[in-house]
């Protein structure tokens, strides 16, 4: 009998064991699965707490619907009777101290019509004339290793870039633009431009797919979104999974020493963990350069629940991105509870602030405590949206260095970690957001594709 062991019970780990059994029992091997997570908990960065009547997620809040493969799964683990869409709505920049609409026909900010580009209330006159030098100049420089910042102000000008489309973006991938490759974020922007000659007719042109998806865009589950994870173990009926138990070395790439005082040898091992976490547990001299080359954001999230009615919200809002010149100290707000209907159990007002590295006051921030922090939030929904009320639950999560960050080294990074990994550690597997996506729908499909992978090497 072979040994596989998992290590890291966050949604990579726990799929990459899913799709594993899956493979055990379709080809008849015989394998011992070994699922291994420090925490006596699952998830990793995805974390639901319950309390007063609402539900909080202290990491991912949602999932990509149409991402390949999120529903076929959780329709193979019989989860869908769970299953909860978001409620759609206007998406506002916040700038001015003001709340700026942006155009329901635009994707990141990026306008998908020349309509959608002089609805907008957030750019002035000139810029959007400067953003129709998009529809004549061709492409001559551009890849997709190229820099989306650069790329979209060439084309599209500074103003609409920074004004409408930069707070979007860099709130979605934790960085400045210029550094985000074409590739790490939206890769489709190369292929409309080069087949149509314009982005914006580009997205115009697709704009049947970016409809269909806007409604129903996320998913998440009436318990939170963790109970995915602990649906997905209830079927590893063939695995052994152990909880409150971490890895403090491996030894010759198979051997593993765990905290409880065990050892277990494995003839494949998946690492789904942070990068920094590996690492540690692989110190080899050959591999600590490439490593050293990923890097990550930080960002420090606050739940406010209140006892006053979510419908005190701006109508058919869902939240904001805050831009410049504001009276706030946020960089994004989400009113989870109109999101969010499951969230909060009578109505009552669920706000989730984001305070990211990119904040001019983050190193202040992070110093704070819990307190100091809460007063901070109270003023900036105060501020934002005139409700001058305490609430009744806080919660403050801080992931310090713990987002992962796709800058334009990141693809060298990863093909020379993995083949330096080939040569000094070919029976372990690296898998996670670190290397591979960093939304919930690339860790699923990441785990299908490990765990399908090492079913067929061994």
């Amino acid at each position: 009998m072979k040994t596989v062991a998992v290590v890291g019970g966050g949604i990579t780990g726990v799929c990459t064991m899913h799709y594993l059994q899956r493979q055990v029992h379709e080809k008849k091997l015989d394998v011992k699965l070994v699922l291994i997570e420090k925490n006596e908990y699952l998830g990793g960065k995805i974390h639901s707490e319950a309390q007063d009547g609402f539900i909080m997620e202290t990491g991912a809040d949602s999932i990509v619907a149409r991402h390949p493969g999120v529903i076929e799964l959780v329709r193979e683990v019989d989860y869908e009777d769970e299953l909860v869409y978001n409620e759609t709505g206007t998406s506002f920049i916040y700038t001015n101290n003001e709340l700026h609409a942006i155009p329901k026909d635009s994707t990141f900010g990026i306008p998908m019509s020349l309509a959608s580009l002089e609805a907008s209330t957030l750019v002035s006159a000139e810029g959007k004339a400067e953003a129709l030098k998009d529809l004549h100049m061709p492409n001559k420089s551009f890849t997709k290793e190229s820099s989306i910042g650069e790329f979209l102000t060439y084309y599209l000008g500074e103003e609409l870039v920074q004004k409408q489309i930069a707070p979007v973006l860099s709130g979605v991938y934790s960085g400045n633009l210029n550094e985000l490759s074409i590739a790490s974020t939206l890769p489709y922007l190369i292929d409309y431009k080069n087949d149509f000659g314009s982005i914006i007719k580009g997205f115009e042109a697709n704009k049947a797919q970016f409809s269909r998806a806007a409604d129903k865009k996320f998913i998440s589950f009436k318990k939170g979104l963790d109970s995915l994870l602990y649906r997905i173990v209830e079927t590893l009926t063939d695995v052994d999974v152990k909880l409150g138990t971490g890895v403090e070395t491996i030894e010759e790439g198979r051997t593993l020493h765990l905290t409880n005082r065990e050892t277990l040898t494995a003839d494949a091992i998946v690492l789904a963990l942070p990068n920094d976490a590996i690492a540690k547990l692989l110190p080899s001299e050959a591999l600590q350069p490439y490593f050293t080359k990923f890097t990550t954001a930080s960002v420090i999230t606050m739940y406010l629940g209140f006892t006053v009615p979510d419908a005190l919200l701006p109508a058919d809002g869902t939240g904001y991105i805050v831009s410049d010149n504001t009276n706030v100290v946020c960089n994004a707000a989400t009113w989870t509870s109109r999101k969010w209907k499951h969230t909060s159990a009578q109505g009552n007002l669920l706000v989730r602030l984001f305070y990211k590295n990119i904040n001019a006051r983050y190193e202040e921030l992070e110093a704070m405590t819990e307190d100091e922090l809460t007063a901070i939030g109270i003023a900036d929904v105060k501020n934002s949206l005139g409700i001058d009320a305490e609430p009744s639950v806080v919660n403050v999560t801080k992931w310090t260095n713990q987002m992962p960050r796709y800058d334009l080294a990141h693809r060298d990074a990863l093909q020379g970690l993995e083949q330096k990994m080939a040569e000094h550690y070919p029976t372990i597997y690296l898998a996670g957001c670190s290397y591979y996506g960093v939304g919930i729908g690339a860790c699923i499909q990441n785990g299908k594709t490990i765990g399908e992978k090492v079913a067929n090497e061994l």
